[in-house]
């Protein structure tokens, strides 16, 4: 089958390798119908996490499944299926309690890889949920983002207690910043303050429900916030970047006794205890538990309520990947979906 990999910073192939295959009898292995190129994927393609050797790549996926272990019981040959970038039991006392991404057996669907012809899905039972049928194409994008970025909007959203009467301000503009923007308005947040230089993307914000934008970044960001909110902060904020700057600046725009809610996977983030005790902030978030929310984000696209896969403002073969990197690490393209 062909796949991405990635050999080195900025060196991105398409390749043939051996086919996805049952590995574990509670495995499953699909077809997918689209996959995507996620900002986490650029963190090694900037070099600045390190590649131990050629890596399959990709974490998201939506497709048909075409091989069952002998374990699996609720997927069968021919369903259709959305699963999350981390795959799970669904039964261990953490997944009950909701956190299915730390599951005591969880499998980081980033070390399986999924820009590929076909994907193994371990633990397919509890990863994978079934559409209600097979969905018309202009759906497809839409629960490929359910994968991923509007699960991890979402639970930004709601780890940030996002809601009626709330304002909220989102730090970060790629796709999980504006499905958190998206996942806040569907909660019913009052006012949403989306944080963002670039007129696409601001477009977009608004077009999901943002009704402030502010250009302004680090402390200057933080001013202008609280100019906005009467001197006090947002109630809810989401950290959807991971960068020192973007906590920073989440942390010090959120009232006392607000929340945020933080899902950018974290790089070199330095957190000062004493600020942190006397800004009286909740801090709540990590590897977003997509699959708690999945069966109801799938209903709401299925319904046409909600229409996430706007994010995608790229779609290309898998065998020009390459080039998909490239868009997003040149900030030509918000979110590339590959068609494999």
């Amino acid at each position: 089958m062909r796949a991405v990999i990635m050999h080195a910073p900025g060196d991105v192939r398409v390749e043939e390798i051996p086919d996805a295959s049952v590995i574990e009898p509670t495995d499953a292995v699909i077809r997918p119908a689209a996959v995507c190129v996620c900002g986490s994927d650029l963190w090694p393609y900037r070099g600045i996490e390190a590649l131990h050797g050629p890596t399959a790549m990709g974490h998201e996926y939506v497709g048909v499944v075409e091989q069952v272990g002998a374990e699996v019981r609720d997927i069968a040959v021919g369903d259709w299926v959305v699963g999350s970038f981390v795959a799970s039991d669904n039964t261990c006392e953490i997944c009950q309690a909701g956190y299915q991404s730390r599951c005591v057996h969880q499998v980081m669907m980033g070390s399986v890889g999924t820009q590929s012809e076909l994907v193994r899905i371990p633990l397919a039972d509890g990863t994978l949920v079934k559409t209600p049928g097979v969905p018309e194409a202009d759906l497809i994008p839409s629960l490929l983002a359910a994968s991923d970025v509007l699960g991890t909007g979402w639970f930004a959203a709601v780890a940030a207690e996002a809601g009626p009467g709330r304002t909220v301000a989102v730090v970060g503009d790629g796709a999980v910043g504006l499905l958190g923007i998206l996942a806040a308005r569907e909660l019913g947040a009052e006012r949403i303050i989306a944080m963002s230089r670039h007129a696409d993307r601001q477009a977009l914000a608004r077009e999901f429900g943002a009704t402030d934008i502010v250009e302004e970044r680090g402390d200057a960001g933080v001013a202008r916030v609280k100019e906005l909110t009467g001197g006090l902060g947002a109630h809810s904020t989401i950290e959807a970047v991971g960068t020192d700057e973007a906590m920073q600046q989440a942390i010090g725009l959120t009232r006392p006794g607000g929340h945020v809610g933080f899902v950018g996977v974290s790089h070199d983030v330095q957190i000062d205890g004493l600020g942190l005790f006397f800004s009286s902030v909740h801090l709540h978030g990590g590897p977003a538990p997509v699959r708690r929310f999945l069966p109801d984000l799938i209903d709401r696209i299925w319904r046409r309520e909600i229409d996430p896969g706007r994010v995608f403002d790229l779609t290309l073969p898998l065998e020009e990947a390459a080039e998909a990197y490239a868009a997003m690490d040149e900030r030509r393209a918000t979110k590339v979906l590959l068609t494999p």
